[in-house]
């Protein structure tokens, strides 16, 4: 397996498919860098070069005790970007995913970065306030909190519903796309876990996002239970200079593993990249 030891010595584990133009990924809380198979095989496929890793506490990368806040995220992804030696990278991030990207743009620039995608992602921010009355209330992430501590496997179960919109009559989600996130959830360390929320819930991303000076594809679910489109992705829209948003219609949270959104996303990212 490959790794990469960021500066104050975490061990970040990557998976690196292909040549050509590099496009990293970022994944979302709580799941690895395997929720982006179908799409690190894609772009390898169309002559790029796929790279994604495992944030700090999650899969194979190392689980410190510190460190679960998204200016340390940036760097590590920064030490990662370094490593490889990457430049014109593309970068694509989902969910929590989506704050690590616009952190790195925000404390490093985009000198290296030629594109970028959120997709289902939580900037600009997700706590509910009297200036983002669309975001979710603080009692939703103390629940979630109090779910990971008191019986994290159960509680990664019935997370999975919401997060794949499994819970809607015409729901295109399989078992199989349950199951993996589980599996995928069960690898984070509960103290990754619990802090992660923290900071996705309060961290404020309004600047890093006034700081990108690339063009940006912003693709989101209008059925996302989990990050609501009104607080996050139509409002990035409207901060980040060369932006363009799609929606999808019923699309759920995890679109990029879940039958007939990936293929569509994957086609979208792909023309995104060409384009």
């Amino acid at each position: 397996m490959s790794f990469v030891k960021t500066r104050d010595g975490v061990e970040i584990y990557y998976k690196d498919w292909g040549r050509g133009q590099p496009v990293l990924f970022i994944h979302g809380w709580p799941l690895n860098a395997d929720a982006w198979d179908d799409q690190l095989k894609a772009v390898a496929d169309a002559g790029y070069r796929g790279i994604a890793h495992d944030r700090r506490g999650h899969g194979r990368s190392g689980q410190p005790w510190e460190g679960y806040d998204f200016d340390t995220f940036a760097d590590d992804l920064n030490d990662l970007i370094e490593a490889l030696g990457l430049w014109d990278v593309v970068l694509v991030a989902h969910s929590m995913g989506g704050g690590e990207l616009a952190r790195y743009i925000g404390r490093h620039g985009t000198g290296r970065v030629s594109k970028a995608v959120l997709l289902s992602a939580i900037p600009p921010l997700m706590l509910q306030t009297d200036t983002n009355p669309e975001g979710v209330p603080a009692e939703v992430f103390e629940d979630i909190k109090s779910g990971l501590l008191n019986e994290r496997s159960q509680f990664w179960r019935e997370t999975s519903e919401g997060f794949f919109s499994a819970n809607r009559p015409n729901t295109k989600a399989t078992q199989g796309n349950r199951d993996a996130f589980w599996f995928m959830a069960m690898h984070e360390s509960v103290k990754a876990g619990v802090d992660c929320v923290t900071a996705f819930a309060e961290t404020d991303f309004h600047e890093d996002l006034r700081r990108f000076d690339v063009p940006t594809l912003i693709v989101h679910g209008d059925d996302d239970q989990v990050v609501p489109i009104d607080a996050t992705a139509r409002k990035s829209a409207e901060i980040i200079p060369d932006a363009t948003l799609k929606v999808y219609e019923g699309g759920s949270h995890g679109i990029a593993l879940v039958p007939g959104d990936k293929e569509r996303f994957n086609a979208d990212l792909l023309d995104f990249l060409a384009g």
